[in-house]
């Protein structure tokens, strides 16, 4: 049976890093661990963490600043945030650090090698990092999602483990992919018809994405007012009323929200999303098997959200185009084709379906356990 023990998983920052680490925190108590979330205050970690009773440190940071001053206030905060994880590990010591990869988890990895704590990393993207690279020679695992990131962390002890999925995504994806297996097909054909469109730029929502996405789809409808095209558009707060007014206007059948909680529901019902490629966009789209274009983040760092895009696409599942080259008359010939060819999108949600992005939190809650007790003090009883 397995020793309980105490592991504090740093996961502060963005939603992409926030749910994964969530999602491991529960499997981790699930299995009778005790768990701490280690979190950098940000305002998005608090609209996540609703339900999550266990104890929460919040540890202020930052990510690398460009520039001489900022660099050195960085330096500063950083060293800041490496003393009070240490203050904190002091008191109350984990057997284990599970740092899911942004710039919050150099503070309790730091102070973790000072006391001697194993700590695993979690790499959701196929390019690693900043946190992660400089992070991953003194770690004892790196879970990864994309086999393309052995590539950048040679000679690393790296775990395939995919990406742990949010709490009502994880509910979902049992019966999404047993119902694929009892079928042997897609289990979602909507009538010809119909053409479901799911449309979202991340957790923050992304205002190019919405400008040129709700424009095209607009036109398309103006051009063939008898098409039924039925969108579902995730736009962030800052969009919102104005793609919705936009739609309205248009007549276009959309479903307007800022933010969901609810896109297992989308997920199941679109035949097409139109998306970034942040690492947990693309392991949602690998659970249910949707079809995707995705539109890359021009500005990411290592511009790791191409790398991501170009896995899918190697696989048959995704289509990419740059945000330069994404012109609402391209978007608009791009759509209806997809509407038009029904074959070529029941191949691509063939490819989308990945059978090794399930049960992704017990793959990693178990590496830590491995590694945790791997440095647990071995006690004899003799007779």
């Amino acid at each position: 049976m397995t020793n309980k023990l105490h592991i504090a998983v740093a996961c502060g920052g963005t939603g992409g890093h926030i749910f994964p680490g969530l999602a491991t925190a529960r499997a981790l108590r699930a299995r009778g661990h005790h768990v701490t979330l280690w979190l950098s205050g940000k305002s998005v970690e608090s609209t996540v963490l609703q339900g999550w009773k266990g104890p929460v440190i919040t540890i202020p940071s930052e990510g690398f600043q460009f520039g001489l001053f900022r660099s050195l206030l960085t330096v500063v905060r950083i060293g800041l945030a490496v003393i009070r994880c240490w203050i904190g590990m002091f008191r109350h010591r984990p057997d284990a650090v599970l740092a899911m990869g942004s710039y919050s988890s150099i503070g309790p990895c730091l102070a973790a090698r000072f006391f001697r704590i194993p700590v695993i990393l979690h790499e959701a993207n196929a390019i690693p990092g900043r946190a992660v690279r400089r992070l991953a020679a003194k770690a004892k695992a790196v879970a990864i999602c994309f086999e393309e990131t052995r590539f950048h962390l040679k000679g690393m002890n790296l775990v395939t483990t995919g990406m742990p999925l949010r709490e009502e995504l994880q509910r979902s994806e049992t019966r999404t992919q047993s119902k694929k297996h009892k079928d042997n097909k897609p289990d979602h054909q909507p009538p010809p018809s119909d053409f479901s469109l799911l449309v979202m730029g991340g957790s923050g929502g992304a205002h190019a994405i919405n400008e040129i996405v709700s424009e095209a789809i607009c036109l398309l409808t103006a051009r063939n007012p008898r098409s039924k095209i039925h969108v579902s558009h995730i736009t962030g707060e800052a969009d919102e009323e104005k793609i919705s007014h936009r739609y309205k206007e248009a007549g276009v059948q959309a479903e307007i929200c800022a933010f969901t909680q609810a896109m297992a529901e989308l997920y199941e019902k679109a035949d097409l999303a139109i998306c970034r490629s942040g690492a947990s966009t693309c392991a949602e789209l690998g659970v249910f098997g949707v079809p995707a274009l995705l539109i890359p983040y021009p500005y990411a760092a290592s511009d790791h959200q191409t790398a991501n895009a170009h896995a899918l696409e190697k696989s048959g599942a995704a289509d990419i185009v740059q945000e330069t080259d994404c012109t609402v008359e391209w978007l608009v010939d791009y759509i209806q084709a997809q509407i038009e060819d029904t074959e070529r999108l029941k191949k691509m949600r063939i490819q989308a379906t990945r059978e090794d992005s399930t049960g992704a939190a017990e793959k990693l809650a178990q590496l830590i356990e491995t590694q945790a007790q791997k440095t647990q003090p071995q006690v004899s009883i003799s007779d």
